[in-house]
């Protein structure tokens, strides 16, 4: 055999065990098998979501105005109108989340991804799945921040502002957080101090906000509110109470935790259904 053979020959032999040791080619996910999933970046994996815990989008009360709007983005995003990146910000407990997943519930054929903060840096992998395929996605990233020394917030930068690929032109994000500007404010003061222009480092972090296309506040409800959302839950539910009653419980309720808020409401019926012995169907 001559050299130039021999050396054919074993390089045939490396590559028959490196291929041997090579993990085998993960699936490609069926997006017919369900409208919800969850991205686990560990593993690159999205898996079907069954059945999504969420509400229907009659029953959030007190957020009329951000209701339509985000319900009125979504839908032009699924007709393959142009449509923005959304950041729902604000009072705990007011419905973010459950708006984000109820407004997707309400347009069929829409699929839903849920990607935890702590796996932002994954993004452009999770990108890179989605394009290629016919479905239009909601990427939904729950209670979003950014604390001192996280670096994921530009994964996230590249995905608002497009990168050099673009954003993927059938792929939306919504967020949800509990501030406004989604940096930490001593991780923007820690960058004031060891950059060398301290200005346009705290601007690139104070902007990251600024590149969702919409923005929806959500603010802690009033009592009337508060009590609207309670009836609306009473009433779909079919729980029979005496108007009187239900709003001194409800009021008591509210004062023992100390706030008021659509996640109190909504716990407060759970609490009076259990107690009448009403099942609560979702």
């Amino acid at each position: 055999m001559s050299t130039n053979e021999d050396l054919l020959a074993r390089l045939d032999h490396l590559i028959s065990v490196l291929e041997r040791w090579a993990p085998p080619a993960r699936p490609k996910p069926d997006f017919d098998a369900a409208d919800a999933f969850m991205w686990h970046a560990e593993r690159g994996e999205l898996t079907p979501v069954p059945a999504v815990s969420r509400v229907d989008i009659h029953l959030l009360k007190g957020i009329d105005a951000n209701r339509d709007r985000l319900l009125e983005n979504t839908q032009r995003f699924a007709a393959g109108l142009p449509a923005n990146n959304a950041l729902l910000w604000g009072a705990r407990g007011m419905g973010k989340s459950s708006l984000v997943k109820a407004a997707h519930a309400s347009i069929p054929g829409l699929k839903l991804v849920e990607i935890h903060r702590e796996d932002i840096a994954s993004l452009p992998q999770l990108m890179t799945i989605l394009r290629p395929t016919a479905h239009r996605f909601i990427i939904l990233c729950d209670d979003l921040s950014f604390d001192a020394g996280e670096t994921s917030y530009k994964s996230l930068k590249a995905v608002l502002d497009g990168g050099v690929e673009g954003r993927p032109e059938n792929v939306l994000f919504y967020a949800t957080s509990n501030r406004r500007h989604i940096l930490a404010r001593d991780m923007v003061e820690n960058e004031r101090g060891s950059a060398i222009n301290p200005g346009d480092a705290v601007e690139e972090k104070v902007s990251l906000s600024d590149r969702f296309g919409l923005w929806l506040g959500f603010h802690r409800c009033s009592q009337d509110e508060y009590l609207a959302m309670v009836n609306g839950y009473v009433n779909a539910f079919g729980i029979e109470v005496a108007a009187d009653d239900l709003r001194h419980q409800a009021l008591e309720w509210s004062t023992t935790r100390g706030s008021r808020s659509g996640r109190v409401a909504w716990q407060f019926v759970q609490d009076l259904a259990g107690r009448l012995g009403v099942p609560i169907t979702l």
